[in-house]
């Protein structure tokens, strides 16, 4: 194997210490760079190996090794904006996304809130009474601690977001990840400016806290800029926040945190991660020169982030924070059953695609879906372009229907329209109202049917609809499980969303170091250039 080669300029520093200290084999200095907690030092000795140590002293002259190159101590909790960490009182800047209908289920929240991670429940597509089940049990087993819970805009179901807010406000739910959002509601103004307050000193303190996720400038203007005036005006009439907080709301934004979606499972518009972030950080610094807020709003970033070099790539690009989300649907503690794990731990980065959104469907707005495994995919596409192509259900061919009711509904669409009847009466009669004269719009409702139960069976493991389970999932998954071949985390059943999280962040860590001595001319061997998970497991057991 190489030994390390330096093609740089050395440092006029000369490092002073026991010649014991300095090791040259490539496992002693794996388990050196590996100690993030403490500085490393690359110098030559008098024979000229070049070795590494992360003990002795530093001195500008007298008798001493020539150092190379140096390393702060740089840890995993180091990695971001620092102030994320203190908000929500966290161990790292890290987050797990609120993957819907539960996926991100009570159990992720509190193993990840446990370890002192930000996890956020997906509530998305649950009615009123399952979401404060999960309320509950969250709130008793995280009592000291952050966690966040999902607020989807819904354009086409306005009382499911009405109804989410008033619960969270109800039950003092302090953090909420708005996603999907088109532009601002009244209710999400209702949650952020109704936990407005003033101190004792007269500041304005925030309780109700918005991490929005967006994937868009022109989205993320709206939760970047303070509240607009008609809405504030419009809930000071209903008598749901006061005039003291509407006046506050002119100077604080609408979200604390906006999370850059790019390329991601679910709803996505398939962004490249490094030409979105880049101009949502120059836009929030455009907004913060006009307002002058009193914190200036964090950015950070989600998608295609499920390994240490993603992550690190993202804090490097400014990220104050990241956010997972696929990788955390193949973990024990997923709302979603033994056979979608056991499959996503097979896929690669390629075997995904996209597919019509249910909650959307009308807008022909896509999510990410996985292609292996499953028709749902296909299936859900043709169901578009049959609504485009037609006025409803009786205009479709009836050897097109045919195949409908066979193998995909399983029954005949008259049957589902009844079905979607008795759904809607007690979750949203207007729903019915509308489509009663509308052919076009009963047709929308009867396809969403299925592209709403799809994801239903994938997480219950209805075991004669896995050709139809809906799987939100984005080429972040083949990406992990590229990376940890060979690991303890490569079987589905040893994953846990907080050991993943210690292991993407620990190796962010190892990895910046390797960045930085490269960066100084540092040339390591390439077995050095990646963090291994089973070294890293070595080395903790030795230090134990």
């Amino acid at each position: 194997m190489k030994d390390i080669e330096f093609k740089g300029n050395p440092l006029n520093v000369f490092w002073k210490g026991s010649p014991r200290d300095i090791v040259f084999d490539i496992d002693s200095i794996q388990e050196k760079l590996s100690q993030t907690d403490k500085p490393c030092y690359v110098m030559k000795d008098f024979s000229g190996r070049i070795g590494v140590s992360n003990t002795g002293e530093l001195v500008s002259e007298g008798r001493g090794l020539q150092v190379l190159a140096m390393l702060n101590p740089m840890e995993a909790s180091d990695l971001g904006d620092p102030s994320f960490k203190e908000d929500y009182n966290l161990k790292y800047t890290y987050k797990t996304g609120a993957m819907a209908n539960g996926i991100a289920s009570e159990d992720l929240v509190i193993a990840i809130g446990k370890a002192k991670l930000l996890g956020s429940f997906g509530a998305a597509g649950l009615v009123p009474s399952r979401v404060e089940e999960a309320i509950s049990k969250i709130q008793k087993s995280l009592p000291t601690e952050t966690y966040a819970f999902n607020l989807i805009h819904s354009p086409v179901e306005a009382a499911l977001e009405s109804g989410a807010v008033n619960l969270f406000l109800q039950r003092g739910v302090k953090v909420v990840e708005a996603s999907a959002f088109l532009g601002l509601t009244e209710h999400i103004v209702h949650y952020r400016v109704a936990g407005l307050k003033r101190s004792s000193e007269g500041e304005i303190e925030i309780h109700n806290k918005v991490i929005a996720k967006i994937s868009r400038k022109e989205i993320a203007i709206h939760f970047m800029k303070p509240a607009p005036q008609a809405m504030l005006e419009s809930l000071v009439q209903a008598g749901k926040i006061s005039a003291d907080q509407a006046s506050m709301a002119a100077q604080v934004p609408m979200a604390d945190d906006i999370t850059v979606e790019a390329d991601s499972g679910g709803h996505t518009d398939n962004r490249p991660l490094v030409a979105l972030l880049p101009i949502i950080i120059q836009l929030r610094d455009e907004i913060q020169e006009q307002y002058q807020y009193a914190k200036k709003i964090r950015v950070g970033a989600a998608g295609g982030i499920s390994t240490p070099a993603s992550a690190l790539g993202a804090y490097m690009m400014g990220a104050a924070y990241i956010v997972t989300g696929s990788v955390n649907q193949a973990c024990v503690e997923a709302g979603t059953s033994e056979h979608v794990r056991k499959l996503l731990q097979t896929i690669e980065s390629t075997d995904v695609m996209l597919a019509p959104a249910s909650d959307m469907f009308e807008m022909g707005v896509e999510l990410q879906v996985l292609k292996r495994g499953t028709l749902f995919g296909p299936r859900a596409k043709k169901l578009y372009e049959l609504y485009k192509a037609y006025d409803g259900i009786d205009s479709i061919p009836a050897s097109e229907r045919k195949q409908l009711e066979e193998k995909v509904f399983r029954k005949p669409l008259e049957e589902i329209w009844q079905a979607c009847i008795s759904f809607f009466e007690s979750r949203d009669p207007e729903q019915i109202e509308r489509a009663k004269d509308n052919p076009k719009r009963k047709m929308a409702l009867i396809f969403r049917w299925y592209l709403g139960l799809s994801s239903n069976w994938a997480n219950a493991g209805t075991e004669d609809r896995k050709l139809d389970y809906q799987i939100w999932c984005g080429p972040a998954m083949g990406a992990f499980n590229d990376w940890v071949k060979g690991t303890h985390l490569e079987a589905y059943q040893n994953r846990k969303v907080a050991d993943v999280a210690e292991q993407i962040m620990q190796g962010a860590a190892y990895l910046y170091r390797i960045q930085s001595l490269s960066l100084q001319g540092v040339k390591l061997p390439d077995a050095l250039g990646k963090f291994s998970i089973k070294e890293m497991e070595k080395f903790e057991s030795i230090n134990a």
